[in-house]
C-alpha cells in the first residue's frame, strides 16, 4: 500500500505507527504519515475509534502530555515486570518533596523549596531530577542574583500518565490524608 485509499487503511497506519514507536507521538507527528493532508478533526476521530478497537484488548491508546501511545493496562503490568525485574528507582524523601514543590508551585526557585521544605536543597536532589527529565530550568528570576526558575518537564507528566498538571491530585487530599494518618 503507497497511499492508504480509506479511513479502514488510515487507522491501521496510525495503528502500526503508535504500536511501533518507542515515543508518544503528537498529531503533528501523525500527520506526517500521510502525503495528503488530514484533518486533525479526522485525525482526533481516528484516534477515538482506535481507541474503541482496543478497549476490550490488554493494550490501551492512552494520550500524555506529549501524545499519544500504547500502553499495557495496569491490571497487566504486575505480570510484564517479571520479564525485566529491575529494581525501580527509589526516591528519597527529600526528593519526593522537591518534586511535589516544583509540581505544584512552579516556576520555583531554589530558595522557595528551601524556604517551604525549612532545610537547605542537597545540590544531588535537583541534578537527579533533570537527570530524570522531570524538571527543568525554565528561567531566571528577575531579582539581585537571578535565581533559576524551575519547572517540571512534560517527560514527567508523561511518566505519570498526564496530559496535564491540572491532573494532579488536588493539594488538599495529601493534607487530609496525612492528618487521618496522624490519629
Amino acid at each position: 500500500m503507497t497511499k492508504p485509499e480509506n479511513i479502514t487503511q488510515k487507522k491501521q497506519v496510525l495503528e502500526v505507527a503508535l504500536l511501533t514507536s518507542s515515543q508518544p507521538l503528537s498529531l503533528d507527528d501523525m500527520q506526517k504519515l500521510f502525503a495528503d493532508r488530514m484533518e486533525r478533526a479526522t485525525l482526533r476521530m481516528l484516534l477515538d475509534e482506535l481507541k474503541q478497537d482496543w478497549d476490550t484488548r490488554t493494550m490501551e491508546l492512552v494520550q500524555v502530555a506529549t501524545g499519544y501511545r500504547f500502553q499495557a493496562r495496569p491490571e497487566y503490568c504486575t505480570f510484564l515486570a517479571r520479564l525485566n525485574p529491575e529494581k525501580q528507582s527509589k526516591y528519597s524523601r527529600a526528593v519526593m518533596e522537591t518534586l511535589a514543590i516544583i509540581a505544584y508551585r512552579q516556576p520555583v526557585t531554589r530558595g522557595d523549596i528551601e524556604e517551604i521544605r525549612g532545610v537547605a536543597v542537597n545540590p544531588n536532589v535537583m541534578r537527579q531530577l533533570q537527570e530524570r527529565d522531570w524538571v527543568d530550568v525554565v528561567g531566571q528570576r528577575e531579582v539581585p542574583g537571578r535565581p533559576s526558575l524551575y519547572a517540571t518537564t512534560k517527560h514527567f507528566l508523561d511518566d505519570l500518565n498526564l496530559k496535564s498538571l491540572t491532573e494532579l491530585p488536588a493539594m488538599e487530599d495529601f493534607v487530609n490524608s496525612e492528618a487521618q494518618l496522624d490519629l
